[in-house]
């Protein structure tokens, strides 16, 4: 997320990932002032128009908030409430209406008074993400990993491909689509472009990137995946290849907290939670290491009480991290009851 400093009531947000429309939720509370953009519907007023004729503006608002709701479904952030300022004469004060905050938008959050601890997930919750690259001999696709979300751009294809049309196959002119195509993409927001695929084709357009990419990117190869394209990207996301070359990134932390709640689970231990109630409970006796949660269970359970208890968890040490659809994780979490919890000590549930 990037954040800046207005003054002592106001922070200006850009949520980057569906993980910032999170903190945000978590952050807005009732009765702040959110100050954005939004559409109103105006009456057309002219004695050649139909009298029920409008057109929709856009219009800047001071927002007072009543009502926050996340829509999963369109990765979104709705805020409803009360107009009390606005840059249009025709919108009237005291009206209600709402704002959406979506990736890439920004928005000014003004509160009374900021706890130090909503400052502190706006400035934590800034993630370096992760380009993938999988290749092979006139085919390759660019994965993107912010957080634990997983964006893949579809197969690009050079030229002909097979041993019959070796002849027709221009190496440069792969390597310079390539790295176009990299470029395209604000590389400064990333720590490091990781290359695999079958055969020595990934070493040799790391060697490539290395001498003619401006910016200085951490590139690294990351042998063992013997398949180029999206499916490559599909099988190093689920590799322990991904684990040990990620080992510090959030995608890498959940896959091995789910492998270690399976592992637990198999041996009948207690030292873990599925479900909203019973990490409930756990959060109660103060027994909660990190969890894990899918988007989903927004719509499984009630919304207000699931961000109290990530609030609650939060303040008492634990680490959290949310998971969507875009990886098998998010899938395999959301059948396990969309949270799960790894407890510092077992208790009787």
């Amino acid at each position: 997320m990037q954040s800046k400093i207005i003054d002592k009531n106001s922070i200006y947000v850009v949520a980057e990932e569906f993980d910032d429309l999170l903190t945000l939720r978590r952050i807005i509370k009732k009765n702040d002032q959110i100050v954005g953009s939004t559409t109103w519907s105006l009456k057309k007023n002219s004695e050649y128009i139909r009298p029920d004729k409008t057109e929709r503006i856009k219009i800047k608002i001071v927002l007072q908030v009543e009502k926050i709701t996340m829509v999963v479904e369109f990765n979104r952030l709705q805020i409803s409430g009360k107009i009390i300022e606005t840059n249009n004469e025709f919108v009237s004060h005291g009206a209600h209406n709402s704002l959406y905050i979506q990736i890439n938008e920004g928005v000014k959050i003004i509160k009374r008074n900021w706890g130090s601890e909503e400052k502190d997930l706006i400035q934590r919750n800034k993630n370096m993400g992760f380009l993938l690259l999988s290749v092979e001999r006139g085919n390759y696709s660019i994965g993107i990993i912010k957080g634990t979300h997983l964006q893949i751009y579809p197969d690009i294809r050079f030229g002909s491909t097979g041993k019959r049309y070796k002849s027709d196959f221009n190496v440069r002119k792969f390597f310079d689509m390539i790295k176009n195509s990299l470029l395209s993409i604000t590389l400064d927001d990333y720590e490091s472009v990781i290359i695999f695929g079958p055969g020595d084709t990934k070493n040799k357009i790391c060697n490539y990137l290395q001498t003619n990419l401006k910016n200085k990117m951490n590139i690294k190869v990351a042998d063992g995946i013997e398949s180029g394209g999206e499916d490559g990207i599909h099988i190093f996301v689920k590799s322990t290849i991904m684990k040990d070359i990620m080992s510090e990134s959030k995608l890498a932390k959940v896959v091995s907290i789910i492998n270690e709640i399976m592992f637990l689970a198999n041996k009948k231990s207690e030292k873990f939670t599925m479900g909203f109630v019973q990490t409930k409970m756990a959060n109660e006796c103060n027994s909660i290491k990190s969890i894990v949660f899918s988007y989903k269970i927004m719509e499984m359970e009630n919304e207000e009480e699931i961000i109290g208890l990530l609030n609650s968890i939060e303040k008492k040490g634990a680490k959290i991290y949310s998971v969507d659809s875009s990886t098998d994780l998010g899938l395999r979490v959301t059948k396990l009851g969309g949270i799960v919890a790894l407890l510092r000590f077992a208790i009787a549930i």
